[in-house]
């Protein structure tokens, strides 16, 4: 029990900066927002972590903890980088649901049984990418133009406003560029990177000793720093940007270490399932802040996600 609960928080954690992160990086570049992000996840981590573990990790724990590092920020560029062009609901969810199959799978091939309905769970996963990835039409209405002598009025269409009109939609800064495939895309290579990086921590170390978080994050820090200096890129993003990102790392500190602690006390296949729930407050904080729209196919696709997640954690805690 205690696992899942650990987990149900670090999927808080991630999803509350994953969605700090999305706007940032729709105001700045992906890798200004990435480093200033990483750097106060580090930061953060080494004002607290000396203080309670004092136990030396070992060389494999270093090393998984660097495998995992360098995972999973590039999995969070990757993510980034397809809040951009797709809408929250979409890149999260797909990355969500990929990074719960992707760590299944490791789990078995590490030698864990998750059970039947964990298989039929990630059987799931398939049709829930395809429905929540499914481009939404994009609605038109037909508006008046001043009418021509010897006409009617003469109508024109263009599309729709998002719900509420002027009320509840972003303002051009935080808009996503529309492009959906590029957006899904980006949402799957996310969700490898992020499988990769809950099987690197869940190899990595102990429940009694946090260092193998801060060598992920520190490692994490140095690989996209040196992605920064090959593009040239390592300034601060702009101040509204700046903000975001900063609060993406405490968020995503936070759920990193109570993902890694829910680790050692449940399977992998559970915790990480459990985690990879962050897109519900992804989506529900785009809904409200961002004023994104829901279509019945999404929804469908959100549905199947979430029995997806629900039966893999179902045959684990079982």
């Amino acid at each position: 029990m205690l696992a899942v609960l650990l987990a149900l928080g670090a999927a808080a954690g991630y999803g509350g900066s994953d969605f700090a992160a999305g706007l940032a990086a729709r105001q700045a570049s992906v890798v200004r927002v990435t480093v200033l992000a990483e750097v106060t996840s580090a930061a953060l981590l080494l004002c607290v972590v000396p203080f309670i573990s004092s136990q030396t990790p070992s060389l494999t724990s270093v090393l998984w903890g660097i495998v995992a590092g360098a995972s999973g920020v590039t999995g969070a560029m990757a993510l980034y980088l397809g809040f951009r062009h797709a809408a929250f609901s979409v890149a999260s969810s797909v990355s969500a649901v990929a990074t719960a199959a992707f760590s299944v799978l490791a789990g078995l091939a590490l030698g864990e049984q998750p059970g039947a309905l964990s298989l039929a769970g990630i059987a799931l996963a398939l049709p829930a990418i395809v429905a929540v990835s499914t481009p939404a039409r994009q609605p038109t209405t037909a508006v008046a133009t001043p009418a021509r002598r010897g006409q009617g009025p003469v109508t024109k269409e263009r599309g729709l406003e998002p719900a509420g009109g002027s009320r509840g939609v972003a303002p051009p800064g935080l808009q996503s560029t529309g492009r959906h495939a590029a957006g899904v895309g980006l949402g799957l290579a996310a969700g490898a990177g992020f499988g990769m990086f809950f099987i690197g921590l869940n190899e990595a170390g102990s429940v009694s000793d946090l260092w193998p978080i801060v060598i992920s994050q520190i490692a994490a820090m140095v690989t996209v720093a040196c992605v920064a200096l090959a593009t040239r890129d390592l300034r601060l993003p702009p101040t509204g940007a700046r903000q975001l990102s900063v609060l993406t790392g405490v968020m995503g500190a936070t759920g990193t270490t109570m993902f890694f602690l829910s680790t050692h006390h449940g399977l992998l296949a559970v915790t990480a399932v459990i985690t990879s729930l962050y897109p519900a407050l992804t989506i529900l904080l785009a809904r409200v802040v961002s004023g994104e729209r829901l279509t019945a196919l999404r929804i469908i696709g959100l549905s199947l996600a979430a029995a997806s997640v629900a039966l893999i954690a179902a045959s684990g805690t079982g």
